[in-house]
């Protein structure tokens, strides 16, 4: 059974199952050893979920916007060339920080199609733009890397044809598809089925003030993964000044008005931060992540509770203007776990690596859906994790793991940043760890290996400590 399902992704051609997303091009990466407790303070750029999200508000709002901090990364690259190829204006301005510049968004008089939209490997590219694209004038082509074709596409696509839009995908439910946008998109009521993803409902929402009726979505599923992205949907929709709320579970409505334009400044990407703060139970010692907001709708900010139950003690202390510094620290000894996260998809894939490395068995369950992110992460984890001589099971909704003592070998990535930067936890105590396509961490952190080198004091990039250097970028904003 695990190597069907990791095969309907690859095959003998291309074991990594991501066509020409960039495995094999480079030599894998030497994961590097931790020789010691860490003392690190590390800086991370902004949200991935913030930066898609309010680019499309941006794009869609009366005015232009500023966004300041966004992330600089290939999904945010792929989202703001699929804006430009709308019509909108986006442009690098003011002086770079140490993650690259801060954006303006000039939305276009009218939005027009006639265009193509490459959508990589990114879940809210392929989408929150196929609504943006159905209010454009023109045919908008859609596609994207190989493995993105099988990522599931039929709910939201079927729930626009029922808003009014026109689509062509031959029956496939999948990429590559056409939307043929009017200008306009009537929108009213509508029920899906968002159990694979919660993209699906944030995807409607974010485009639904345009539409002539809004949006009025109900969930018709066994069960709604994320929820706290659609918190968040929510959230960034009513500070743009729209009228969006969730009258009942599984429910939501926007109204139809005006998207205010507004200048912010966007927070750190708090799943990011998941490896680097889990580093910390793994060697020892303790890692600090700055300007982390007291309060916020990122999933991220779960890892506060989570942590802790594999052993580590977490702090927060308040800094100014809302954040602060959220500390771990840990004594390398892991405890197992029980865990149940339907919430917290995105982090499963750091959770199972530290259970991986744990005293105890777990079993980590609620994340059945994220068999349909980049690859399908509960085969590749399973499959890794054996890999390198661990004890690891699927479940039908989770992942069983048991106590072993792990050896050398490659860690295969499957062009998924989180299976990249699970690999590299484990390889902190495990040596001869060698992860292939460590670049496909761009998507979300194209300076992951610096930052992590920095954490432990490695490879000439100075102390962690401090943690303000200028990091070179992998594309930005300004090319294709």
């Amino acid at each position: 059974m695990l190597i069907a399902k990791l095969n309907s992704g690859r095959d003998d051609e291309d074991p990594a199952g991501q066509g020409d997303a960039g495995a094999g091009v480079t030599p894998p990466w030497a994961a590097p050893q931790a020789t010691g407790p860490l003392a690190a303070t590390v800086p991370l750029p902004g949200s991935k979920s913030l930066t898609g999200r309010e680019l499309i508000l941006a794009a869609l709002a009366d005015g232009p916007s500023i966004l300041r901090a966004p992330l600089h990364s290939r999904d945010s690259a792929l989202m703001i060339e699929a804006l430009r190829a709308l019509g909108t204006t986006i442009e690098e301005v003011g002086t770079p920080g140490p993650f690259g510049s801060d954006l303006r968004i000039t939305p276009a008089q009218t939005l027009t199609g006639s265009t193509s939209i490459e959508c990589g490997l990114a879940g809210t590219v392929m989408r929150f733009m196929p609504p943006v694209a159905a209010l454009a004038l023109g045919p908008t082509a859609f596609d994207g890397d190989p493995y993105a074709r099988k990522r599931p596409m039929r709910a939201i696509l079927e729930a626009l044809r029922a808003l009014g839009a026109d689509i062509a995908d031959e029956g496939r439910g999948a990429l590559p598809f056409t939307v043929h946008g009017t200008g306009s998109l009537r929108g009213g009521l509508v029920e899906l089925d968002a159990s694979l993803s919660s993209q699906f409902v944030s995807g409607l929402l974010l485009s639904a003030a345009r539409f002539d009726e809004g949006v009025h979505v109900i969930h018709r599923g066994a069960r709604l993964p994320s929820v706290p992205h659609i918190e968040m949907t929510l959230d960034v929709l009513r500070a743009r000044g729209v009228e969006a709320d969730s009258p009942a579970p599984g429910e939501w409505r926007v109204a139809p008005g005006p998207i205010r334009a507004r200048d912010l400044t966007i927070e750190p990407d708090l799943s990011n931060a998941a490896p680097f703060l889990a580093a910390a139970l793994v060697a020892g010692g303790h890692v600090t992540v700055p300007n982390w907001p007291a309060t916020t709708t990122q999933v991220g900010d779960q890892l506060r509770g989570l942590l802790p139950a594999f052993g580590a003690e977490v702090t927060y202390t308040p800094g100014p203007s809302g954040s602060g510094l959220l500390t771990v620290t840990g004594s390398g000894k892991i405890r197992g776990v029980h865990l149940h996260v339907p919430e917290a998809g995105e982090l499963a894939p750091t959770l199972v690596g530290l259970a991986a490395l744990a005293d105890e068995p777990s079993e980590i369950t609620g994340i059945g859906h994220i068999r349909h992110h980049e690859t399908d992460r509960i085969a590749a984890l399973v499959a890794e994790i054996r890999g390198l001589g661990g004890g690891a099971d699927e479940l039908e909704d989770g992942i069983a793991i048991r106590p072993a003592s792990l050896h050398n070998g490659l860690w295969k990535s499957y062009a998924d940043h989180r299976m990249a930067t699970t690999g590299a936890l484990l390889g902190l105590r495990t040596a001869g760890v060698e992860i292939e396509d460590v670049e496909s961490t761009a998507k979300t952190l194209p300076q992951f290996t610096q930052l992590w080198e920095r954490m432990l004091g490695g490879a000439g990039a100075g102390s962690a400590s401090g943690g303000n250097g200028v990091f070179p970028l992998m594309g930005g904003v300004s090319g294709a």
